[in-house]
């Protein structure tokens, strides 16, 4: 697909994946417009400090997904449009599920009818692992909102919609790794939920790579999903700090202690491609090659990541200041 004299526009665009889509499309594409479509004008500042823009192509609309006729009006002229924007921290989920269904739900149903007023081409939402068979507020969100795109190409004449599902990014905005390393400076003990719980990892480059090459291959109504390594919480816990004082707190409401980006249930709607898994909700694949896919969880992945695999993915980010609020973390660790 080429990029070239394309708008794109990121919801949630601010965040640490749509700062990342930015910069890459920005330095390695030929867009004509990137616009970040956020709440946050102080991170819209630090884009503007950080990210390279000598032509000028990086703009920003100041508003909300849960503000229809502000997100009609970003998608003027705009092509490509990915849904990155969510309230994502699974405990303020649970005790805000009015809010989280508002942005989560309602914000993509808002999102599906600019992007078909707007004429654009193709719309697709980042979801997460938390949405196959959701034990979380967060995660059912995340479920309906993978529907409502799926299901709008039903009525969509000139849009594609799509999805992708992926595991924790390691050492995004307020992720564990990040939350970790600051306890460590403080000399506070790092909290863990529990050391033999797994999760699904993938780095912020893996990241960007997969939602770019998911919207080439898109043709309307799939969720993607990457193969990806994990490993258990205590196990990156000795990484990133071996010998280093732990406090265990237990899951949390809700929490699994395996997640799982295709669940038993879905596993006969979902087929392998060479570098990713393709989930189309009603299809049986039963019957076909590519299909018998079985439940696909972090406790038997493709790939269980060691302790210095592990070290190896944490260098930079350990390496990095900064980090700190768990504000978009949905790590679960």
């Amino acid at each position: 697909m080429n990029w070239t004299g394309l708008s794109v526009l990121v919801t949630g665009g601010s965040g640490s994946l749509g700062t990342a889509i930015a910069r890459r499309l920005l330095t390695r594409e030929k867009p004509r417009r990137v616009i970040i479509y956020s709440r946050d004008e102080a991170k819209h500042l630090d884009m503007r400090e950080t990210i390279p823009d000598p032509d000028e192509r990086l703009r920003f609309f100041i508003g909300d997904v849960r503000d229809r006729d502000r997100l009609r009006r970003a998608m003027t002229d705009v092509r490509i449009a990915i849904q990155a924007a969510a309230l994502k921290q699974v405990p303020a989920c649970e005790y805000n599920i009015i809010e989280a269904i508002r942005t989560n739900v309602d914000g993509a149903a808002n999102f599906v009818d600019a992007c078909i007023d707007a004429g654009v081409a193709r719309g697709i939402l980042v979801s997460t692992d938390k949405a196959s068979a959701p034990s979380t507020a967060y995660g059912a969100t995340k479920l309906v909102a993978e529907r409502l795109f799926v299901h709008s190409n039903v009525y969509a004449r000139d849009t594609c919609f799509s999805a992708l599902r992926y595991g924790n990014v390691a050492g995004s905005r307020g992720s564990v790794i990040p939350v970790w390393r600051d306890a460590m400076a403080r000399g506070q003990p790092i909290q863990i939920t529990s050391p033999t719980a797994t999760r699904f990892w993938i780095t912020m480059d893996q990241a960007v790579d997969f939602v770019l090459t998911s919207v080439e291959r898109m043709e309307g109504g799939e969720v993607f999903i990457p193969l990806l390594p994990s490993a258990s919480v205590g196990d990156l816990a000795e990484a990133i700090a071996p010998g280093y004082p732990q406090s265990v707190t237990g899951l949390r409401a809700g929490e699994k202690p395996h997640e799982v980006l295709i669940s038993r249930d879905e596993a006969r709607s979902a087929r392998m491609e060479v570098d990713r898994y393709v989930l189309r909700f009603g299809e049986d694949y039963l019957s076909d090659p590519r299909g018998r896919v079985k439940e696909y969880s972090s406790q038997e992945p493709s790939r269980r990541l060691s302790i210095s695999d592990l070290a190896m993915m944490i260098s930079p980010i350990m390496m990095t200041s900064g980090g700190g609020a768990r504000k978009e973390t949905n790590d679960g660790v």
